[in-house]
């Protein structure tokens, strides 16, 4: 783990839990995609740098989920580097309260308030569409969060984020978090499209062909869409679809659970009526969903 991995002339990555990109702009400085889940993630990131005498110019989150920019306060606090994203995931990298309080739909209680879902908050020195280091070229990748992207380097490599999984944890999760179903399915397609010597996804393998992995996150959310369309021929409330997805694949619930598998199964809920196969009814002070 934390085994650094070079793909390209000046294209690198970290061996992680959410993979780290390493890329030089020259022969001593270096920016990263992403910073890992925690200041343990970044204190390791930081010791792969020095031990290749790399000074950290910046960090370029992809998003601003708690895995993905936890190592961020560290790094920055002991390297001053910058901090870039697009405008709203730097508000959430400044204010990570916002990410369990979105989840949750309030202010979160104490158990939500951990470093799975809130990371320390750092600071955002530029937006992506000012700033971007020279050579890279970056991508908007809508549906698993807010404004995400992804990136690729001269060394055509595409750093590729959360917009897919690997099966691995498709066939154990069963749903990954999606916050826009429609603009998930649309980057799927986007993705799929995509010519690169080589993509590397921070949740599963790195590969040449991403097509396969493509094919298996949209047929796991088509997949939902019916499991979801089933639960809901009578009109039912949320709570109870919840439990049924939960129940359906085997997961176990836990706090952290709760919220990103319930904002998830939300989503779905919001695009199926928005496709027009979901009716949303108020019935006895109740909200219930039922199939159309």
């Amino acid at each position: 783990m934390y085994e650094l991995i070079q793909v390209g002339e000046r294209t690198y990555y970290i061996e992680c839990p959410a993979k780290v990109g390493v890329y030089k702009v020259s022969d001593n400085d270096v920016y990263l995609v992403d910073s890992g889940n925690d200041k343990e993630a970044g204190r390791k990131i930081l010791r792969v740098l020095k031990n290749n005498d790399w000074n950290l110019k910046g960090i370029i989150n992809t998003h601003s989920n708690a895995d993905h920019i936890g190592g961020n306060k560290f790094l920055q606090q002991r390297t001053g580097c910058q901090i870039i994203s697009t405008p709203i995931e730097n508000t959430i990298t400044r204010f990570p309260i916002l990410e369990p309080s979105f989840l949750y739909g309030g202010y979160p209680f104490k158990e939500l308030r951990n470093k799975f879902l809130m990371a320390n908050a750092s600071d955002p020195t530029h937006n992506i569409d000012e700033y971007l280091p020279e050579g890279l070229e970056y991508i908007k990748l809508g549906g698993h969060y807010l404004d995400m992207i992804g990136l690729k380097t001269p060394d055509d490599v595409h750093f590729l984020a959360d917009c897919v999984f690997s099966e691995n944890i498709i066939n154990k999760y069963h749903l990954s978090f999606v916050y826009d179903v429609r603009a998930f399915l649309n980057t799927l397609d986007t993705v799929e499209q995509l010519q690169a010597r080589l993509f590397i996804p921070a949740h599963a393998d790195t590969c040449e062909d991403i097509r396969p992995l493509v094919k298996a996150n949209r047929d796991k959310v088509y997949e939902i869409i019916d499991r979801i369309l089933s639960i809901c021929m009578d009109a039912t409330g949320f709570e109870d679809i919840l439990q049924a997805v939960f129940n359906a694949y085997d997961l176990t619930m836990d706090f952290n659970q709760y919220v990103l598998v319930g904002s998830t199964v939300r989503s779905y809920l919001s695009y199926l009526h928005d496709e027009g196969k979901m009716d949303c009814l108020i019935m006895d002070n109740r909200m219930l969903w039922q199939t159309i």
